[in-house]
Order: C-alpha cells, then structure tokens, then sequence
C-alpha cells in the first residue's frame, strides 16, 4: 500500500488550537520547542541594538519570534529576529507578515541547528530575503550573507570580538562583546 503525505496549508496552520510553536515548511509541520537562556540573551541583545538603529532611523519596523512569516500558502516561519523596511510594510497584517522580510535573523540551538543552515536558508534564498544571518551561540560567531543572483554569498563571519556591520542596513554597527559576553 502506497502512503501519500498530507500537506498541510497556512489554513491548517492557523486552525491550530494549542500552546506550541510549530513552522509549516513544504507543508510539513515542525514543532519549535522554546529557546534557553543564552539562545533568549542573545535575541534580546541582538534584537535591542538592531530596534534602537532602526527607530532612530525611521527605516522600518523590527520583530521577534513567536510571529509568522507566510512565505507561501506550504510555507510558514518564525525566525528569532526580522526586520522589515517601510517599503515592504504592506506586506503586514495584523497576524502576520506576508512575504519576505528584508533581514532574517536565527539563533542556532542543537534542536533547530541543521534546519535553520539548510533547509531555512533555502526558504530565505528562494522567497528573496536581502540579508541573512546565522548566530551561533557556542562558535559565538554571526555570519552575514547577502542574496545575490546565483543565491547567498557570505560577506562576513564576526567573532565575539569584532564590530558586526551590516550591508542592508548603512551605518549598523555592532560591538559582539555586546551580544555575547552575558
């Protein structure tokens, strides 16, 4: 007997009527348990900076997990951290963001780590995502890459004790003790 696999849809998604995180990818349901301390410090440290550059600069918005990203009707989300331009505002409903973030931010753990670097990745290449950056708490490192047309291509991999600058967003710059050092 052939088994078919059911995909389920955003519609599936949003019906759900319980108090886990879940990520709908290729219609498939992943449960996202909930980050540790270091994993919550370092969003906290990380998204801070990043919200007071960009209110500063009246350049958009910035949000942090739980919130759904629908890149597609199969494909549902919730990186640690995005930032969303005002160019790309419309995109926002009152329960979600429809379409691409500018930038993707994910904090690795040992339970999201591999699909967060591939199978993520892949999302945030295809549905065009500007700028993407893997934290790893334990290398305590930030790689940024940007989209090209031939996919991401790594433009820095920062170290506890480097300054992080962004190239999506002029002018950010970020001391890593800042982020890692707690």
């Amino acid at each position: 007997m052939l088994k078919t696999r059911i995909k389920l849809t955003y519609n599936d998604y949003a019906a759900m009527d319980d108090d886990k995180r879940y990520e709908l990818i290729e219609g498939e349901l992943y449960m996202v348990p909930a980050p540790g301390f270091q994993h919550q410090t370092i969003s906290r440290d990380l998204g801070v900076a990043l919200w007071e550059f960009v209110k500063k600069n009246n350049l958009g918005t910035v949000l942090y997990a739980p919130f759904d990203v629908v890149l597609s009707e199969t494909d549902v989300v919730q990186p640690d951290i995005v930032f969303i331009s005002n160019e790309r505002m419309g995109l926002m409903t009152e329960k979600n963001l429809r379409g691409a973030p500018d930038l993707v931010i994910e904090i690795l753990s040992s339970t999201t780590k591999e699909r967060d670097k591939l199978v993520k990745k892949r999302l945030y290449m295809e549905y065009g995502v500007k700028e993407f950056w893997i934290v790893d708490p334990d290398k305590k490192t930030v790689e940024i890459m940007v989209l090209k047309d031939t996919g991401y291509e790594t433009v820095g991999i920062y170290f506890i004790d480097d300054e992080l600058v962004s190239p999506l967003l002029k002018g950010f710059r970020l001391d890593l003790k800042e982020v890692f050092s707690t």
